[in-house]
């Protein structure tokens, strides 16, 4: 009951932060307030419950939230903008060093005792999350969801131009490619990117690899533990099955990590 309270207002103090509207829609019904909507959202991931228990749960505290049919709408009509709003203020202060990984959220979450009975082979489709983390603060920064697989370097531009005051950045060799080493150089960022095998030309991955630094290449693991802790305290599967309730849940799930929610 507390950190349901606690979490409605620290919603509401975020959506004053950014000077969002008190609605989401201004010719909309003036029933439920965004910070109801938002927070129905989040407690659905936090506590990985379906729309209706939300509701059910929600009302059970007496506390006041949008109904299942509402948040099912809401989550399709939140725009992006505010999801990366939210996520970049929860953040608070880049500490400057940045990593970049991705990882997959599955679709469908099958019992797998079922699927060894039936000679089922495991779901291989899956919503892809491209994100940059802080090492420092272990936050997410920036979030990119595609609804299927697709090249960890297709993000990356995307990725950085939302995010600024960048001054070293980690990836793994799937990262390694020239014009990425020449787009970090201009803008006067330190990259730590290990090279691909019988892979040793180019300028400017010559100029970055001097400054190579095993220690601080290290820190990009963070990445990788930041995806877990997502996944083993909010879940590796979504239920929505259109890429608008895809993002909403994806983003959920990473801004109730930065505003370390336990559940």
């Amino acid at each position: 009951m507390k950190h349901i309270r606690n979490l409605q207002i620290k919603i509401k103090r975020l959506l004053k932060k950014i000077k969002y509207p008190e609605f989401l829609h201004r010719f909309g019904p003036k029933k439920y307030k965004l910070e109801n909507h938002i927070s129905g959202l989040l407690i659905m991931q936090v506590c990985q419950l379906s729309l209706r228990r939300v509701e059910k749960t929600l009302d059970m505290f007496g506390q006041k939230c949008s109904t299942y049919s509402a948040l099912c709408r809401s989550r399709k009509r939140i725009p992006v903008g505010l999801w990366q709003k939210l996520l970049k203020i929860t953040a608070g202060l880049s500490s400057g060093k940045v990593a970049i990984d991705g990882t997959g959220f599955s679709k469908t979450n099958p019992g797998f005792h079922y699927l060894k009975r039936i000679n089922g082979t495991n779901p291989k489709d899956y919503t892809k999350l491209s994100a940059l983390l802080d090492v420092k603060t272990k936050k997410f920064l920036v979030m990119r969801i595609r609804t299927t697989p697709r090249h960890d370097m297709q993000d990356v531009k995307y990725l950085l131009k939302r995010i600024s005051d960048v001054k070293i950045f980690s990836g793994d060799k799937g990262y390694c490619a020239e014009w990425l080493y020449e787009l970090c150089y201009w803008k006067s960022i330190q990259t730590f990117i290990p090279l691909k095998k019988n892979i040793h030309r180019g300028h400017f991955r010559k100029k970055q690899m001097k400054n190579w630094n095993q220690r601080e290449y290290n820190l990009r693991s963070n990445v990788e533990a930041g995806f877990s802790a997502i996944k083993r305290k909010y879940g590796g599967t979504i239920k929505a099955k259109k890429i608008a309730g895809m993002r909403t849940e994806i983003f959920c799930k990473g801004i109730a990590h930065n505003l370390n929610l336990v559940c």
